[in-house]
């Protein structure tokens, strides 16, 4: 897939539609952090979230339990979201390959494009440099551009 070009609305909302199970990696506690709403929109929607985040001591978010890594995860996982620096996609694709996730979702900025191809090549989905949250909404989402200010 080329991952310049946008992705169509119908591969993103398959994906949101198939999966059930998100681990999200680079879940924080802050509520003031941007995947902290991701992380409770995207729960309270239903969806089964999974924080994944390694800082010692940690071990909820809104109640749900953390894990420090994805291979520490006791159930399958669908998707995994990355919420963390671009040059740490590579080596979360290679993790969430091995515990054969389906998806593997690159929050807004998180692009590899050699870490997408890799995942592709495992057979997995993927997006870059897309919110779930956002992608969950936009259909209902229609701008008034002809409203004032």
């Amino acid at each position: 897939m080329d991952h310049t070009q946008p992705y169509t609305d119908a591969y993103l909302q398959g994906i949101l539609k198939s999966v059930k199970t998100i681990a999200m990696v680079g879940a924080s506690p802050d509520k003031t952090k941007f995947s902290y709403g991701v992380l409770r929109v995207l729960h309270e929607t239903g969806y089964d979230m999974i924080p994944v985040n390694p800082r010692p001591g940690l071990d909820e978010i809104r109640g749900i339990k953390v894990y420090p890594s994805l291979d520490s995860i006791d159930r399958p996982v669908d998707m995994v979201q990355v919420f963390r620096r671009a040059e740490d996609l590579a080596e979360v694709a290679e993790e969430a390959i091995a515990i054969g996730a389906r998806v593997l979702w690159g929050q807004i900025g998180v692009v590899d494009h050699e870490a997408a191809r890799r995942a592709e090549a495992a057979g997995m989905q993927v997006v870059m440099d897309r919110c779930p949250k956002i992608e969950l909404f936009r259909p209902f989402w229609k701008p008034k551009l002809h409203l004032g200010i």
